[in-house]
């Protein structure tokens, strides 16, 4: 199939050319026919198969109608659930829309940025706003952003966006749209809470997904190494010495580890930064676009990266700490293998890790040999698991003495035995 048959204008069939793309994905084929038909859609797709564009493509051609008036308010809202997603979004909206006759503004509306800049911003116009649910509520209350003509409304990411508990957050967005428009949600996984969800605001959804909705490892080698905790930051400096990986996104648990092992890889002559939660916007953006450039080598980072960050043939994944779930496992790896380029997800395992690992494996159908590397051999044994004793009746205080202790002139005193006595 070609990208001409889809029903994309001239404009966007030279934009696809210009940005390198070939053919369409699965789920590109199957979901913008419809999307510029303005049918409402439900998408499941994993992130790595093209589904930016395929929601890009359309928004941007179903504005290229007539509108009447000359007033510029925001005709179409694509929410996502993080900020780098937000960015991302954005700038495949740029690219794409560069050749087209009628050009179209695009605004970026997230947190970490200065929000009297943005409501500036706003004042001037736009066609495309790209938000996460915080910020836009926040212009919202401020009357500062007018939805009141909006056509389109596109939700991405949308199992992330209800894992990061934007629910109250969405449910008050929706509140303040116009109730005839179109909606579009695109999802890695159609789970209760998501079907739920597009039952709020959707109207006769087509459901689409791609051909293979399982993960696709094909492109991707997975592999266990079995190490001591204490080893895995020699291990990890080990492997990226020998294994020739170039760049390499190690994932970690913490926001405090990850500042510290990417420090210790710079002590250790090998080029890293830090990438988490704690950093500003202004330096998470210019850490992601120096690693992007290859201006350094290791990106240590949280959670925060795993979904919507495309980082063009990026080589290697190392999960030094596990995720918590299957779920981000499968989110984690995808970052390399995308774009059909081939890729290396590295797990590192410990005597703890060992059934965290297995159920992984069990969820995503997947079955991994366990290796070892010669000076870093997983050596000892587990430890047995401790069950915490019995609870000791008066260590804590009950409610009603909690409710004792918040009244004005009450004190509460600790017993030599440990309990707890309020007067």
């Amino acid at each position: 199939m070609l990208f001409s048959s889809l029903g994309l204008s001239r404009d966007l069939l030279e934009a696809v050319k210009y940005a390198g793309h070939e053919t369409p994905t699965s789920i590109q084929a199957k979901s913008i026919p419809f999307i510029l038909k303005g049918r409402d859609v439900m998408a499941q797709a994993r992130t790595g198969t093209g589904k930016t564009a395929s929601f890009a493509l359309p928004v941007l051609q179903l504005l290229q109608k007539p509108f009447p008036g000359n007033k510029k308010v925001i005709r179409a809202l694509i929410l996502t659930p993080t900020r780098e997603l937000a960015m991302q979004v954005a700038h495949a909206l740029k690219v794409y829309g560069r050749p087209l006759t009628r050009p179209l503004r695009t605004i970026t509306l997230i947190g970490g940025l200065n929000i009297e800049l943005q409501i500036r911003q706003l004042h001037h116009g736009a066609d495309i706003a790209v938000a996460t649910p915080g910020r836009l509520l926040d212009l919202l209350q401020r009357h500062a952003v007018d939805l009141s003509l909006l056509s389109i409304l596109v939700i991405d990411e949308a199992d992330k966006m209800l894992d990061l508990g934007f629910a109250q957050e969405l449910d008050a967005v929706l509140k303040a749209l116009p109730g005839v428009r179109q909606n579009v949600l695109f999802s890695a996984t159609i789970s209760p809470h998501v079907s739920g969800l597009a039952r709020q605001f959707m109207r006769d959804p087509v459901a689409v997904s791609e051909a293979e909705v399982a993960p696709a490892a094909e492109r991707i080698a997975q592999r266990a190494i079995e190490v001591n905790r204490h080893n895995r930051g020699p291990l990890l400096r080990h492997l990226i010495r020998t294994e020739a990986w170039g760049q390499v996104l190690v994932f970690v648990g913490k926001v405090r580890d990850a500042d510290i092992i990417a420090a210790k890889l710079v002590h250790a002559g090998i080029t890293a930064n830090a990438f988490h939660g704690g950093l500003t916007q202004a330096q998470r953006t210019r850490v992601l676009s120096d690693f992007k450039a290859g201006h350094f080598n290791i990106l240590v980072a949280t959670d925060i990266a795993a979904r919507g960050l495309d980082i063009h043939k990026l080589p290697c994944v190392v999960n030094y700490d596990l995720p918590r779930s299957p779920h981000e496992y499968i989110h984690r790896i995808g970052r390399t293998g995308r774009a059909g380029a081939a890729g290396v997800a590295v797990s590192f395992i410990g005597h703890e890790d060992q059934a965290h690992m297995a159920l992984i494996e069990k969820r995503a159908h997947i079955r991994l040999a366990r290796e070892s590397v010669k000076g870093f051999e997983l050596t000892g044994a587990a430890l047995p698991e401790v069950k915490g004793g019995a609870p000791v009746k008066g260590r804590r205080m009950s409610k009603k003495d909690k409710a004792r202790a918040l009244a004005p002139g009450a004190s509460t005193n600790s017993t030599a035995d440990g309990r707890i006595v309020v007067s």
